[in-house]
């Protein structure tokens, strides 16, 4: 039997003869969705596999699909008779591009056996002689031409006997699943390397000279992992590379290859005086691979020999935790990851430039981690940066130990970072550490993408089914973000539309029996009924200090933000700072009690016309002043009419009711009005921490605290400065209790009856805590009263009522329970540490559902 080892991700292309069994032996050992077969496609597009003029559109078609698979991840099996070099060659480019290996598999069927197969099937004899040709010399020339591995299955009995096994690739760890402690660039700094894993919790064994000894098993069983770049510059390169082989040996290391191990390596392959390399290209020992072979040169040629394979045989990338991680000396585009072609390896090596020097002499590299979308974390190092932090789901954790900054590592999966400061400035950086790269802050701060939120997606939440967003609706959000919103690294999250309830009385049209009634059908026992101020949904970004604005929304000299429900500012710079201020001192015994130094708080802005002073005066005072005016004529109308002896009387009575709903609609808006409000008139009324961080606790989301618990804990803010907050007032309500329901019924009538606009109804235990079902409750309904109800439907609603009352609320409902799985899976990804354009994702998704057609009454 013979074994064909191929890559679980390659190219198979079968070279053979007509009848030589290709088809046959491809359905033998391989998925039928992972072969494209030229007769088969020659069927597709001309109805008839045998129909040579076909061939050109089948090999077109074969082509696109074959690229696309592989393009995926995704091995692909070309089953065809690949016996024409021009044939082979557009497969060869297809792996190429797509960074993956070529396998060739031949089957080499005996001349008499493909003569009796040929009279059976009807094959030409001519066209078989040619084929048999093309064999023949296709044989000596595959490996020259790309292939890297060939099989040659010489035979019937050998090509019936032979098994296919796909192996991994020398970089597949994915079934390592750490956890692992990475560590940055060392360039010899063997003191600094001990100081690390110390603080790192591993136990470094040094003997009396100084030596490390052993570095025995971690305590919790994590790995380390080495990004490369052991050697050169360094006081002790030998040291390093002892104790980082060692560990490799052991079992408790894994390390990947850097340009300076790959130098290295050709400098002590070339030999002493030698000066070139296998390839005749000149070796220069610079950049500090001087020392590093003068300090070798005190060792034994037992350590030189074993450390020169040691460093040889190291790898440019590992793909690790199920493909969740990949670490690569300089970093890796996600279109590299698990690939191997030498493109690969020289970005994996040295990264990607422009082909620029900068004034230092040194290239200039593409920010490929800028537009890094992938779901992968990426650590890697090589070029120095003054302080690590996460960008897009990479970090560079190269602080810039031999030049004096830190050697760095960050914990894997707890993306914590531990850095150790150097002991000494060991060489010369030759240009400003940093330079040609971002400061932390600005690479907390990530580049945005137009293709990250103007094309169709189903954006996938922990808090229901996928939501789905029109490219039309995207589009339309993109215009009010670009044009209006404030600084987006604030925005991390966007409110959620709320849609009204029913009602179960015949003179109102939204009532909170209803809303009760709801939520006793959902299995919700207990809700909280919270006081709807008439005012401006708000959001209040808040921090304790400039420095948390930058370690944790990447804004340099920034203090926190207030937006609208749609990323608006509601204040101009100066008004926002002041106002900013206040809450922040405000703030200062709620930031303790959740050991925090940010806030995210979802609120209500007063006064209302403080941001809706224009819709007051242009549609409301209008309407009212429009309503009076006619009402004046007709009045005035009838009145002639009346006196020259018209019945009248029920005209005028309408006209007395009119006039009287024009006085309630003008009473209702008015009592919501405060002419002439400033800044210093303004009050916040939150009504949940939305998620906190930056201390010791870490960052969290808390909506599986119950609403009593976010009413309580924000109160203290208005304890603090009821200058600038207020508190929301609220009361519990358990749904089956008829007494319980009928106080909640004459609050809310209590508050409407004295120009309240009504109540939110909310699940007490928050919407984001599950049912028993496993289901995730609505968030929460309006209910607004039944004076308010006149400034949305107009002054005399009350006489179409019956009509309104069918209104359809269910497109309203799901838009409100699709904004609010995004609004929530938003501010999950801001505390996981997402990149913002994952957490941009929902809150782009957020409004371009608001851009969904639906009555905007509701």
């Amino acid at each position: 039997m013979t074994v064909l080892e191929i890559p679980d991700l390659c190219l198979v292309v079968m070279v053979g003869v007509s009848g030589s069994g290709k088809s046959t032996f491809v359905r033998r050992h391989f998925d039928t969705t992972e072969v494209l077969s030229s007769d088969a496609l020659r069927a597709m597009v001309a109805d008839d596999p045998t129909d040579q003029s076909a061939t050109a559109d089948a090999f077109a078609v074969l082509s696109d699909v074959a690229g696309r698979r592989l393009r995926r991840g995704l091995l692909t099996v070309v089953d065809a008779t690949s016996l024409r070099p021009e044939d082979r060659r557009v497969l060869l480019d297809l792996a190429r591009e797509a960074d993956v290996f070529a396998v060739a598999i031949i089957l080499d069927v005996p001349r008499g056996e493909l003569t009796r197969r040929a009279s059976v099937t009807g094959t030409d004899e001519g066209v078989l002689a040619r084929q048999y040709n093309l064999l023949r010399n296709s044989r000596k020339v595959l490996r020259k031409e790309g292939f890297r591995y060939v099989h040659h299955l010489d035979g019937v009995a050998e090509i019936d006997a032979a098994q296919v096994v796909r192996t991994r690739l020398y970089h597949d760890k994915r079934d390592l699943h750490g956890p692992f402690d990475i560590i940055g660039d060392v360039h010899g700094c063997a003191t600094e390397l001990v100081d690390l894993l110390r603080a790192l919790d591993w136990v470094v064994e040094v003997g009396d000279d100084g030596r490390v000894r052993g570095v025995p098993e971690h305590p919790q069983g994590r790995t380390a992992v080495f990004v490369g770049d052991l050697v050169d510059r360094g006081p002790d390169s030998p040291q390093v590379i002892a104790v980082v082989r060692a560990m490799v040996d052991a079992g408790r290391a894994l390390c990947v290859r850097g340009n300076h191990e790959e130098k290295l390596v050709r400098l002590l392959r070339a030999g002493p005086g030698n000066g070139r390399g296998s390839g005749g290209a000149e070796i220069r020992a610079r950049h500090g691979a001087d020392l590093t072979l003068a300090q070798l040169a005190q060792t034994t040629d037992e350590f030189r020999t074993e450390a020169t394979e040691f460093l040889d045989g190291l790898i440019t990338q590992l793909v690790l935790d199920d493909g969740r991680l990949v670490v690569a000396h300089a970093g890796l585009a996600e279109r590299f990851h698990g690939r191997t072609s030498g493109r690969v390896r020289s970005a994996a090596l040295y990264g990607e430039t422009t082909g620029e020097t900068d004034r230092w002499g040194f290239p200039v590299r593409i920010d490929w981690a800028r537009n890094y979308r992938g779901q992968a974390q990426v650590v890697y190092g090589h070029t120095p940066v003054p302080q690590a932090a996460w960008v897009n789901n990479t970090i560079c954790i190269d602080t810039g130990c031999v030049f004096g900054g830190a050697l760095t590592a960050v914990r894997y999966p707890e993306r914590e970072v531990v850095s150790v400061p150097a002991r000494a400035t060991y060489f010369d950086a030759g240009r400003p550490l940093g330079y040609g790269h971002s400061a932390a802050d600005d690479r907390v701060r990530a580049r945005l993408s137009l293709a990250d939120v103007v094309v169709k997606r189903s954006i996938r939440t922990g808090y229901g089914p996928p939501v789905s967003i029109r490219a039309e609706n995207a589009a339309a959000a993109l215009e009010v973000m670009s044009r209006y919103s404030v600084d987006p690294r604030w925005l991390r999250y966007l409110p959620p539309t709320m849609s009204p309830i029913g009602s179960d009385r015949d003179d109102l049209l939204e009532s909170p029996g209803a809303a009760f009634t709801f939520f006793r059908e959902q299995g919700i026992s207990r809700v909280m009924c919270e006081e709807k101020h008439m005012g401006s949904r708000a959001i209040m970004v808040l921090t304790a200090d400039k420095d948390t604005a930058l370690r944790c929304f990447g804004v340099r000299g920034g203090s926190g933000a207030l937006y609208t429900r749609t990323g608006r500012p509601f204040f101009d710079g100066s008004d926002e700072h002041a106002l900013l201020a206040r809450a922040r001192t405000a703030a200062t015994g709620l930031f303790d009690r959740l050991d925090a130094t940010w806030l995210i708080l979802d609120a209500e802005l007063l006064p209302w016309n403080i941001k809706g002073e224009s819709l007051v005066r242009e549609e409301f005072a209008e309407i009212a002043a429009a309503g009076r005016a006619e009402s004046a004529v007709l009045q005035s109308e009838l009145a002639h009419a009346q006196a020259r002896g018209l019945a009248v009387d029920a005209d005028l009575d309408a006209l007395g009711r009119r006039r009287a709903d024009l006085g309630a609609f003008t009473d209702a808006y008015a009592g919501h009005v405060h002419p002439g409000a400033g800044i210093d008139d303004v009050r916040i009324a939150p009504f949940e921490v939305l998620a906190c961080g930056g201390g010791s606790a870490g960052e969290m989301t808390l909506e599986s605290r119950s609403h009593a618990w976010h009413l309580d804990t924000i109160a203290t803010l208005a304890d603090t400065d009821d200058g600038v907050f207020t508190r929301t007032r609220h009361r519990v309500v358990d749904v089956h209790d008829r007494r319980s329901c009928a106080a909640a019924e004459q609050w809310w009538a209590d508050l409407t009856s004295t120009g309240g606009e009504g109540m939110v109804v909310k699940p007490f235990a928050n919407a984001a805590v599950r049912d028993a079902a496993g289901r995730m409750p609505p968030a929460g309904v309006k209910v607004r009263g039944r004076e308010y109800l006149r400034i949305v439907y107009g002054p005399s609603y009350l006489d179409g009522l019956a009509r309104l009352r069918s209104r359809d609320l269910r497109h309203k409902r799901s838009m409100a329970a699709r904004e609010y799985r995004l609004g929530r899976e938003a501010l999950a990804r801001h505390v996981a540490g997402a990149p913002l354009w994952q957490v941009h994702e929902c809150v782009f998704g957020v409004l371009a559902l608001e851009s969904e057609p639906v009555d905007t009454r509701l």
